[in-house]
């Protein structure tokens, strides 16, 4: 019975030192995002991730028990081959998980779940398509040797022969048996996570401000059990109240048509051309939607981000409608597409396109253009079965789809299949048959919609203008965009159209950006196009799910079953943006930002937009932040010396004052020490030099 018991314990500890082992490996492999981690910091990811190690340890020591147990009664070949057949197939899993886990890290910004499961097996071609060759190659050799050193590790401790042999029929084989049975049932301790309320979850292992450092504590194979295991049963997932309390909840954050009844505000979207909400100059435009993959608005020096990048977006943005405070729903295309074209928000767990029986079943714009007499076309230069995209566009109302199979073989010349140049052009051809033809005056107007892929891994595109290969595959498809509207402009379509803007998501750039960050998902919205007004730049919050309510309302249409989707331009409308990712969603008004971590069962961001201001006139009032920076709010009669407000961001807090020598507006960063000024009258927030101590009596402009 001891060499039993004796097994029994190694087999668990082995398991657990495996997994503890796995902590350090993945961060030295991320070393450059750990750059400041102290060892302390070491010692914290491995002691908080340690529940889980023991919670999965238990699973896998279950199946050894039992073998332990049958050793009782028969010390057979069979049993030995038994035995390591179990620890081999463990051994290639636990390789597998981990090594596929090191290498979507830097891609998904979060450890491995069922999401690249479902990727994959829909369509494996599509899904390794961001890695090269040699990539993959490397992973499978690593993976091979990962898990045949696992193997010699168990096999030495564990499976040699002379250790089983060792092993002798005891005489009391039920009270053996019962002890060892006893034993295995323990392992339900650390498979729960002991006795409290809570069971085992990824969110117990959340213990720093620094999410990549709860990310590092993570077990992979526990998040990847634990996300197939949701998979089954979304009824129970996020339960945060009753169902009647997020109910009554809800309904205010409808549009207040959808919650029932209209209202003189709700239908000022319907008054004539000349109103202030009417962005076009026709009730019945041509609309193209162009969806670009994993644009950010940190391409856009429109929206305050880098400049020669998206030079031709830049340059659109001045003669279009501008949305400046926009924000995709969710991390990938398959949601993003859904909350575009159905107005309908991203899961944050799973993928509505994986379910086609739900998603016949949900509004879209191209079925509400196609009731309204629109003919629909959509055009993309990948695989359109990929996520099952293709049977959630032909349930939406598209009728007709050209995909990567209708080009020429030599023109399939990107791993996403045609490059965005290319896919332009079609439609560019399609456009110029109409206008030859004498259809493009014909009284039908038309909804098309023009994916890119270009601008994803591996970012190689037939083009070159910046050096950095992120950067060079945006300004790309930028390029392409710009040259598609040059030359539409000369067609006749181009007076009744209106050109919608807008990426699936936030992707590749900027590099290494947290999911538990705001900035992940503010992307632009931008329409152009002949059938447009006038320019216009708009900062309402909202999110892609209220393209299509916002759309619908601008042609007069209804868009009550778009019960999720809010019209931007209603003022009676919540103005918000929603985003989600697995196990986390956030919500941005012109107020506060929010992100709550549904793992870590706590809330990770939340920033007030709003400063109180005491000293500035009588009785002091509060600012937007917006307002702040740009000082367009503040009264002109405050006097030299006093403070104005107080501004917040995350941890670092500024004063704002006026200065004592020259009256204009400075302020102090107090945790950082460093001052920032502004002039009253124009400029932008700047440092003006590092200081230490309470010298703020200095003028800025002295210093």
């Amino acid at each position: 019975m001891k060499d039993r018991l004796i097994g029994f314990i190694k087999t668990y500890c082995l398991f657990v030192c495996i997994f503890v082992l796995q902590k350090p490996l993945f961060m030295l492999f991320y070393k450059s995002l750990y750059p400041d981690a102290s060892c302390a910091d070491w010692f914290s990811v491995i002691w908080h991730g340690l529940p889980l190690d023991l919670s999965l340890a238990g699973y896998l020591t279950a199946i050894p028990g039992f073998l332990f147990i049958t050793s009782v009664w028969t010390l057979s070949k069979s049993l030995h081959r038994i035995w390591c057949g179990y620890f081999l197939f463990i051994s290639v899993l636990i390789s597998i998980i981990f090594t596929v886990d090191l290498g979507l890290y830097e891609y998904w910004g979060f450890r491995l779940d069922a999401t690249p499961l479902f990727y994959f097996f829909s369509s494996p071609k599509d899904a390794v398509a961001s890695v090269s060759i040699w990539m993959v190659l490397g992973g499978i050799v690593a993976m091979a040797v990962y898990a045949v050193v696992l193997y010699a590790v168990f096999y030495g401790i564990l499976l040699q022969k002379k250790l089983l042999l060792r092993m002798k029929l005891p005489y009391r084989r039920l009270k053996v048996s019962g002890i060892l049975l006893l034993m295995t049932g323990l392992l339900f301790i650390p498979i729960r996570g002991g006795f409290t309320v809570s069971t085992m979850n990824v969110g117990k292992v959340y213990f720093s401000a620094e999410q990549r450092l709860n990310h590092a504590a993570i077990n992979p194979a526990f998040s990847l059990m634990e996300s197939l295991a949701k998979q089954k049963d979304f009824s129970k997932q996020y339960r945060f109240m009753e169902a009647a309390e997020a109910d009554r909840l809800f309904k205010d954050m409808l549009e207040p048509a959808g919650a029932g009844g209209q209202t003189e505000e709700t239908d000022s979207v319907l008054q004539p051309a000349d109103s202030l909400h009417t962005l076009f100059n026709t009730q019945r435009p041509d609309v193209l939607f162009v969806i670009l993959e994993s644009f950010s608005s940190r391409l856009m020096t429109a929206l305050g981000g880098e400049p020669n990048i998206a030079v031709h977006l830049d340059s659109l943005s001045k003669e279009g409608v501008l949305f400046t405070n926009f924000y995709a729903n969710s991390f990938r295309t398959d949601r993003g597409l859904v909350a575009i074209l159905s107005g309908y928000p991203a899961q944050p767990t799973t993928s509505i396109m994986k379910y086609p029986r739900k998603t016949q079943s949900i509004p879209a714009i191209a079925g509400s253009l196609r009731k309204a007499g629109y003919g629909t076309k959509y055009y993309y230069g990948g695989d359109a079965d990929f996520t099952n995209m293709r049977s959630y566009l032909m349930s939406s109302g598209f009728e007709d789809i050209v995909s990567d199979q209708d080009f020429p073989v030599t023109e399939r010349l990107s791993k996403w299949g045609a490059h965005d140049h290319l896919v332009f052009n079609r439609l560019l051809e399609d456009l110029k048959a109409e206008a030859a033809e004498g259809t493009a005056e014909e009284k039908t107007p038309h909804f098309r919609v023009l994916q890119t892929s270009s601008s994803h891994e591996p970012f190689e595109v037939p083009f070159r203008r910046l050096e950095n290969d992120r950067l060079n595959a945006f300004a790309y498809t930028d390029s392409c965009a710009g040259d598609f509207v040059r030359q539409f402009r000369e067609l006749p379509q181009w007076k009744n159209t209106v050109i919608v803007f807008v990426p699936d998501h936030l992707g590749a750039y900027p590099e290494h950006i947290d999911n538990l960050s705001v900035e992940r998902y503010r992307i632009p919205l931008l329409m152009v196009g002949g059938a447009v007004r006038e320019p216009r730049r708009i900062d309402v919050y909202g999110s892609q799910h209220d393209i299509a309510a916002t759309l619908l309302a601008q042609l007069a249409l209804p868009h009550d079953e778009f019960v999720f989707s809010k019209d931007m331009l209603n003022p009676a409308s919540p103005h918000f943006a929603f985003f989600t990712v697995p196990d986390a969603f956030g919500m941005v008004t012109a107020d506060n930002q929010v992100i709550f971590n549904c793992q870590a069962g706590t809330v990770v961001v939340d920033e007030d937009h709003r400063i109180a201001a005491g000293g500035c006139g009588p009785g002091g009032v509060g600012f937007d932040r917006r307002n702040v920076e740009r000082f367009g709010a503040l009264d002109r009669s405050t006097r030299a010396g006093e403070t104005v407000g107080l501004y917040r961001r995350g941890r670092c807090r500024f004063r704002i004052d006026v200065c004592e020598q020259c009256g204009v507006f400075e302020g102090l960063a107090a945790d950082r020490g460093q001052r920032v000024a502004r002039d009253g009258q124009f400029g932008q927030f700047r440092p003006v030099r590092e200081r230490t101590g309470a010298d703020r009596g200095d003028c800025f402009r002295d210093g």
